[in-house]
């Protein structure tokens, strides 16, 4: 008779019926996803974070917590690793963010000024230090220095220049940083052998130091890169000895036309000097290890941005916002995770997932992901929130 008494409480405190326990709870507001019948998949973990104008980039810091670039308010805003919002700081049209290994932020973003008395907006790479003695946080943040395109590697001044981006950024551990540029003017000559669209590298110091050329088996190519745009390095958090010291990148292109459009290039140092070549190995497709492959070609549409995983991961995201879709591979660029060893199963998994639309595991133009501390956390633009999401074998 006990059991009985509390089945029937417990009953009435689910169905809250009218008169007793007032008016039954609406639970209609609730989303029901649809997942497909995987043994590994993610799953959202909610609440999302939300209230954007327009975000553009997402990093996941050395200092363990989460920044979101949002230029519809010129904010760059922090989060610790619960979702949990904690400052804020101002950048003129910050679009894109990377951190170096001291803490300052790197950031893209835009600068007004005035030359031959015309006004331009021109693209700026910006650092941001933290520190203000013993405190830390956005809100003691101040901007400690600026470089403002062209003039970080000419004193020369052309109303073109105007038209150049600065897209994305990523740091390497000695604190080098590479920038994805994309421009109107890519005719080269042997008097302007370096075109608009290119990957730039500069020093800790904010020092321009060339412009990458590639190293192929049919030439040296400087105008190797068409329409770059996201682009990450295999140093990534946590902060430790054992950060990677690789020079090596990942970057992806949004040229139409272009069937590979992400691609490891690996850093390779000798007497000689220092050589970029493109990764064959990450090239290779073995069907009998997995269904996709990172070297797969016309694989993406347009995918704005790559990232290496951090926490020793090793996973390569993709976010591909044409198909409202983000993609994991291994380092090794094999579509998916291995299978837990007790499934009988040989190939990858995949977990790449998406569509458009507003529910859990959809997207409206997502253009950035990053994976810390087992949780995916991806920007959605269009939706206009930040997602985040875990694999199940990570519960």
């Amino acid at each position: 008779m006990k059991i009985i008494g509390y089945l029937f409480v417990g009953i009435l405190l689910i169905s809250g019926c009218k008169g007793f326990m007032g008016e039954k709870t609406d639970l209609s507001f609730i989303e029901i996803p649809t997942y497909t019948n995987n043994t590994v998949a993610f799953v959202p973990v909610q609440p999302f974070l939300e209230g954007f104008s327009a975000p553009t980039d997402l990093l996941a810091g050395y200092d363990e917590l989460l920044y979101v670039a949002d230029p519809g308010s010129n904010q760059i805003i922090s989060y610790d690793q619960s979702g949990r919002r904690l400052a804020s700081f101002t950048v003129p049209g910050v679009k894109a963010l990377g951190q170096t290994r001291n803490l300052d932020l790197i950031a893209l973003g835009t600068t007004d000024t005035i030359i031959a008395g015309q006004p331009y907006t021109l693209d700026a790479v910006y650092r941001i230090d933290q520190k203000s003695g013993a405190a830390y946080g956005l809100q003691y943040a101040r901007i400690t220095y600026k470089i403002v395109h062209p003039f970080y590697s000419t004193t020369t001044f052309s109303a073109n220049q105007a038209n150049v981006r600065l897209n994305k950024i990523a740091v390497l551990a000695n604190d080098y940083f590479y920038v994805t540029r994309t421009g109107p003017d890519n005719n080269t000559t042997d008097a302007t052998p370096i075109p608009d669209d290119a990957v730039l590298l500069f020093n800790a110091s904010n020092v321009f130091q060339t412009t990458i050329c590639i190293s192929t088996l049919a030439g040296y190519y400087c105008d190797y890169f068409k329409i770059p745009s996201g682009i990450t390095t295999l140093a990534q958090p946590p902060q430790s000895p054992f950060v990677s010291s690789s020079l090596d990148f990942i970057f992806t292109s949004l040229a139409p036309n272009t069937p590979l459009k992400v691609q490891y290039i690996s850093v390779l140092q000798s007497e000689n000097g220092i050589s970029y070549e493109v990764n064959s190995d990450v090239l290779l497709i073995d069907t009998s290890k997995a269904s996709g492959f990172l070297g797969q070609p016309n694989k993406f549409s347009s995918p704005g941005s790559v990232n290496y995983g951090a926490y020793g991961s090793g996973y390569i995201f993709v976010t591909d916002s044409e198909k409202d879709s983000v993609f994991l591979f291994t380092s090794g660029g094999l579509e998916g995770v291995p299978p837990p060893a007790a499934s009988g199963l040989i190939k990858n998994i995949s977990v790449s997932f998406g569509g458009s639309g507003t529910g859990p595991m959809q997207f409206n133009d997502p253009v950035a992901s990053v994976f810390q501390q087992n949780t995916l956390w991806v920007l959605d633009k269009g939706n206009r929130r930040v997602s985040r999401f875990k694999l199940t074998t990570d519960f």
